[in-house]
């Protein structure tokens, strides 16, 4: 188990999503079949990250707390902090100051999905980094829409665009970023950007200049998915749909996780099938105790 601490953002206002986020947490919405928030809990939990601090807004605080708890059924620790304002993903860090204490961090968006064969792969090589801060790069057709890695013809990073008119390259930095301790010092440094924000771009570009930022491509065979828009949303549910049919294996489900994990045992997972039976989600946990053929984690990632 890593000794990495986890963040997930869930704040924001969730305006591309209105009028659904006038009443609730965009990180609380469905997709497909569980709350948008498991995808990027799983996410962590993949990772072997078992402390997780959940920042939200004021109004939503109580419903992640109900939806959540403290994390002990899945055998995790979680705990709450308050985002008053939408004032940047690098803002997260001041916020967890406490929290990360002298550890290294992960920093999962609340809005975004990760799924892949390769996916476990990635997340371990980032976490075996002491030094330095990881982020991952996905093609993208429209790259003018995102924070953008620049490549020379050697293939290292030169440089972080965000939102450029003129992409020079098409990947599309995600919203999963690894830092080590000194991420506390470097965001402190940080000033506001002209709308207002604490840019987790330039952030990243602290490392860069100090030639300590590594990127991980995620290529063919990987999802990333950002659930921002009602379009997206609705690609995002039909995606996990599609392949939990396909497949009879569930996406982003963090009870299976923590049991792969050992984090909790049979009779652990069992209690918490018996108190989802009647949704059809507790049927699922409950079919993984009877699969002849379990396995263990190093060989089988549940996404």
């Amino acid at each position: 188990m890593t000794s990495r601490k986890g963040i997930i953002l869930a704040g924001g206002l969730g305006k591309r999503l209105a009028p659904i986020t006038s009443a609730i947490s965009k990180q609380l919405i469905p997709v497909y079949d569980k709350p948008m928030i498991y995808y990027s809990l799983s996410t962590l939990m993949l990772c072997g990250i078992k402390d997780i601090l959940i920042i939200t807004t004021p109004d939503n605080q109580s419903n992640f707390k109900q939806l959540l708890g403290d994390g002990n059924r899945w055998g995790m620790n979680f705990s709450y902090a308050i985002q008053q304002k939408p004032e940047g993903i690098a803002q997260s860090i001041l916020i967890a100051e406490k929290f990360i204490s002298d550890k290294s961090v992960a920093i999962a968006l609340g809005d975004n999905i990760f799924h892949g064969n390769d996916l476990v792969k990635l997340l371990r090589s980032a976490d075996s980094r002491s030094v330095g801060g990881t982020i991952f790069a996905y093609p993208v057709r429209d790259p003018e829409r995102y924070g953008v890695v620049q490549f020379d013809q050697s293939g290292n990073v030169v440089g972080i665009e965000e939102k450029p008119k003129e992409p020079t390259s098409r990947y599309a930095i995600t919203g999963l970023y690894f830092y080590d301790n000194t991420v506390i010092e470097r965001a402190k440094e940080l000033n506001f950007s002209a709308r207002c924000e604490l840019e987790i771009t330039d952030l990243n570009r602290k490392y860069l200049i100090d030639q300590l930022l590594k990127v991980e491509i995620m290529g063919r065979g990987m999802a990333w998915l950002d659930t921002g828009t009602i379009e997206s949303l609705q690609d995002a549910s039909l995606y996990i749909r599609t392949l939990e049919h396909r497949q009879g294996l569930k996406v982003g489900c963090p009870e299976e996780i923590a049991w792969r994990q050992g984090w909790i045992n049979d009779d652990q997972l069992e209690q918490l099938a018996a108190d989802l039976m009647i949704s059809g989600y507790g049927e699922y946990l409950e079919k993984l105790l009877k699969l002849e053929d379990r396995k263990s984690l190093s060989s089988f990632h549940p996404g």
